[in-house]
């Protein structure tokens, strides 16, 4: 095991990216592949195959639950990932041992391609492990660093993400084709044979990696700073207690809004109610902790508000693999090419804009005396986003009129939908890992996550919303379908967000937790 940084005396420019970086992103490279194949052709799958026995007519919308259903617990396990990395396995280990049972899901997928209980038991897997892992990889990347490098951070980011989107370009072009042509225990076992060739190459580099250990018990961690800031008022207490309330509640509707969507509106009730509470009076908990564990708990507050305004994006950016294939299907195209394909425009179009934008695009803002900062990049990808789906609403309501056309009118949204992806997830990887004290990395980088689960669940609650009557009169009193109607709110949704997102950035005062040179 490598704990040596690079020395402080080397030229920025001359200090190398560290060696065990390949291992990393050729591990990454192949999970995504495996990940993506996987997700790509999982829309249609429920459609043709396991939702046979429902009525041709529920099968989108079911396919559609199911599917958003099973992303919301692939972001929702980074809580438990980041957890157990932070406090008791390590990154390394946990990504390792997560990895073995994220192999055992898409075993499963395999070999149940005929049977419902075993396949979503390896999609239950697979979001364990996969999910899992996540904010481990991000914020293992980060520990590689110090502070002789981390200039060197950025471009591994970059190429981080751009490795993902490698792996997913093929997934996306291929698997179709193999689900098509080799039949779904095939297709789904090609995803499978991936994810083993991955956890073997993470397994390769162990002797290579920069190892920060897991903190030890912390009587200042953030939870016990939090608790103290609490008890330390009523004002803050009282609001906690309404998350609470609002939790029971949420669990007490399961009945009708069903079990995912119970369980993550708690947690969102807990996580929103306790934190306005700690924030209103954190200053109670000093004396009682050091004003830099305070401080730490602060800084997580203040991050936790911008996930928070980014989870309208993911709400649009996840349909491209749900409502948007669906739309596919109703345009025109070539016999041999399957809707779900065009999810491949997704990843070249990032592997396209990531060296477009860094080499070109922000040192031409720059040059007019308009700094690209980290904030601004995420502004401008949400208000893309919407844009996006601006355009795909325009083109449901001519679908919808029986006037079919070319599945290449897809191509613009895409275009938008990928510019804002870039600016905004590859962004948020490095600003989420540079904001977050040296305790909480992997527990913020969840967080950053969880933005992700709340983003399919806006989703799902706007799914059950269109099935009630009254809804669904609205809608009709428009002159819409219900999912143009759809497509026009998701994009106002993106439109809201990103305005108070660019408000709340111009105060937001940037921090630097990257970790010291030894």
């Amino acid at each position: 095991m490598s704990n040596t940084p690079t020395t402080a005396a080397a030229a920025p420019a001359q200090v190398p990216i560290p060696f065990q970086i390949r291992y990393i992103i050729g591990n990454e490279g192949c999970e995504r592949f495996s990940f993506y194949g996987m997700r790509n052709i999982l829309t249609v799958f429920l459609v043709s195959s396991l939702l046979a026995y429902l009525p041709e007519a529920d099968r989108p919308g079911a396919a559609k639950d199911v599917f958003h259903t099973f992303v919301i617990g692939v972001y929702f396990f980074p809580l438990l990932g980041g957890w157990l990395a932070d406090r008791l396995w390590g990154k390394y280990n946990t990504i390792l041992w997560l990895s073995l049972v994220y192999c055992i899901g898409q075993l499963c997928l395999a070999l149940f391609v005929d049977n419902k209980m075993g396949f979503y038991t390896g999609l239950a897997l697979i979001a364990l492990g996969s999910g899992g892992i996540k904010p481990c990889v991000s914020s293992f990347v980060g520990d590689q660093f110090d502070q002789t490098n981390k200039h060197r951070a950025k471009v591994v980011f970059d190429a981080f993400y751009w490795i993902i989107n490698f792996g997913s370009f093929f997934a996306s072009l291929l698997m179709p084709i193999f689900l098509k042509q080799l039949g779904p225990a095939i297709a789904f076992g090609i995803p499978g044979a991936l994810m083993f060739i991955s956890t073997v190459i993470l397994w390769l580099g162990r002797k290579h990696y920069v190892m920060v250990p897991p903190a030890p018990p912390d009587p200042h961690s953030f939870l016990r700073v939090s608790r103290t800031a609490l008890a330390s008022g009523r004002g803050g207490l009282a609001l906690a207690a309404i998350g609470g309330l609002l939790a029971i509640a949420s669990l007490v509707l399961i009945p009708v809004f069903g079990v995912v969507i119970s369980l993550c509106a708690a947690l969102v009730a807990i996580i929103a109610f306790g934190g306005m509470g700690v924030q209103m009076q954190l200053e109670g908990a000093r004396g009682r902790h050091p004003d830099e564990a305070v401080e730490g708990v602060r800084s997580v507050l203040r991050v936790l508000v911008l996930f928070a305004l980014v989870t309208p994006f993911w709400s649009l950016f996840d349909q491209k693999a749900s409502t948007w294939v669906l739309q596919a299907d109703l345009m025109s195209k070539p016999s041999w090419f399957q809707s779900s394909q065009m999810q491949a425009l997704n990843p070249a179009l990032v592997m396209l804009l990531i060296p477009f934008n860094n080499l070109v695009l922000f040192p031409a803002f720059k040059r007019f005396g308009y700094e690209m900062t980290a904030l601004r990049r995420m502004t401008i990808g949400i208000v893309s986003s919407g844009l996006s789906w601006v355009v795909v609403g325009f083109m449901q309501v001519v679908l919808d009129g029986g006037t079919a056309f070319s599945i290449a009118w897809q191509i613009l949204p895409y275009a938008l939908l990928t510019l804002g992806e870039v600016l905004v997830s590859a962004t948020g990887l490095e600003f989420a890992y540079s904001q977050a004290p040296q305790s909480m990395k992997g527990t913020l980088m969840s967080f950053w996550l969880l933005a992700v689960t709340v983003g399919n669940l806006w989703v799902l609650v706007v799914n059950a919303g269109v099935k009630n009557a009254t809804v669904t009169n609205f809608i009709a009193s428009t002159g819409f379908g219900v999912t143009a109607f759809q497509m026009f709110f998701f994009a106002g949704f993106a439109f809201a967000a990103a305005l108070i997102f660019g408000l709340r950035a111009r105060s937001y005062k940037l921090l630097d937790h990257y970790r010291t040179a030894a």
